[in-house]
């Protein structure tokens, strides 16, 4: 006991100016990094909540968008007929660890409209023999849901994709060069199946939002974790011995 005493008597707190300087520099990031995650946490969480209630409403026919768009994830009914000559293939698309594509096919809706619809899931294990894409026939009658816009990540080459070429595939999607590759006036915005049991749905098991709230909270309390090591360091090494004898107005001795 006395000893610890004695131990702390023999240092003082004097951080110097290079460990305030670091610490004044990396604190407000870290703090400022946890409380961006907190509230990208806070926006998951309405998003979510937004989804949520869209999912209660019934699903509205296309032709009820004539003047604007859908809002994103608002449930549709389709009725038209799939184009077999414009089928695309959103590559590295995995599920259970199993390696696949995503197929989208230009959708022709009775009110005129002509849509991209991601119809699910397809296995792809072989790469040296491309999926085969069967397109059912007939005027169709599907449920899905409008998806938010994506980035730019694919512009068509010199080739045109036909049924006698195969469906080509793409990195990302980008409606813009799909429209342009294909002469189709493909609207701004695409859908995805969601009814099960229909002849064009093929795997449904959509993956959940890419980043959850909770993970952002996570990331969160790691950062707010990093900022309260960080000011323990900061106390730790700003003890440091002190020279000063017994006589606590003595000045320091450098």
């Amino acid at each position: 006991m006395l000893l610890a005493e004695s131990s702390l008597r023999s240092r003082r707190f004097a951080p110097g100016w290079p460990l305030w300087l670091f610490t004044l520099l990396l604190l407000p990031v870290l703090l400022g990094l946890g409380s961006w995650q907190l509230q990208r946490a806070t926006e998951k969480r309405a998003m979510q909540a937004s989804i949520d209630a869209l999912h209660q409403t019934p699903a509205r026919p296309v032709a009820a968008f004539a003047q604007t768009q859908p809002s994103d994830w608002q449930p549709l009914i389709l009725r038209g007929q799939l184009d077999p000559r414009h089928i695309w293939l959103l590559d590295n698309r995995t599920r259970d660890g199993r390696a696949g594509v995503e197929v989208l096919q230009a959708f022709q809706d009775t009110s005129g409209r002509w849509l991209l619809v991601n119809r699910g899931w397809l296995a792809w294990p072989d790469r040296r023999q491309p999926p085969q894409v069967t397109t059912p026939a007939g005027e169709l009658q599907l449920l899905a849901e409008k998806l938010p816009a994506k980035g730019a990540g694919w512009r068509p080459g010199n080739h045109q994709c036909n049924a006698q070429r195969g469906p080509c595939v793409l990195a990302q999607l980008d409606l813009a060069a799909l429209r342009e590759e294909s002469g189709i006036a493909l609207q701004d915005w695409s859908v995805r199946l969601t009814g099960e049991g229909s002849t064009a749905a093929l795997q449904l098991e959509w993956p959940a939002l890419p980043m959850s709230a909770s993970r952002h909270t996570g990331y969160a309390i790691q950062w707010f974790s990093l900022a309260a090591a960080l000011i323990a360091l900061f106390i730790w090494a700003g003890f440091r011995p002190d020279h000063r004898g017994n006589n606590n107005d003595e000045p320091d001795r450098a």
